[in-house]
This record gives structure tokens, sequence and C-alpha cells, in this order.
């Protein structure tokens, strides 16, 4: 089994997402949830179409984290 880390957007009606360890691999969708399960099928397809032309699979290396940043820090950082 292998890994993919999965960048999901939210736009303003829908949602899209990017995997950065296959360039090209894009999905949509109306909510997160769909978007995701979209993408998921995006990357199946993708890596059989590797396998099926003899490429090798890419090894995931791509990590993500959230960093939550205080707003009041935030103010008192920014000059008036």
């Amino acid at each position: 089994m292998v890994s993919y880390t999965v960048i999901i957007e939210t736009g303003k009606h829908n949602c899209s997402a990017y995997c950065p360890d296959l360039p090209g691999v894009i999905a949509t969708g109306r909510t997160q949830e769909e978007t995701f399960e979209n993408m998921k099928s995006a990357i199946t397809f993708h890596l059989e179409g590797l396998l099926e032309d003899n490429q090798e699979i890419p090894t995931p290396v791509s990590k993500a984290k959230t960093i939550r940043i205080s707003r009041k820090h935030l103010c008192e950082t920014v000059p008036a």
C-alpha cells in the first residue's frame, strides 16, 4: 500500500485537490468529501496507467501539516 499527500483547496462554489508527488493529477468536487473521493479515483487511474506503461510508481515524499497562527499575535507585530 502506498500513501500520497493530497492538498484540498476550498473555493466559493467547489473544492479542488492535487497531489504534490504526482504532478498533473487533480480532481474537483462540490464538497471536500466528494473531492477527496474523486482524487482517490484520479490517483488510482494515474498509477494504473504508469503500471500499464511499465513505468515506476513514484515514491511519496510530501508531507503536510497545519500551522496555527494567532490573529492577536499578527495584530501586535504588524505596524500601523
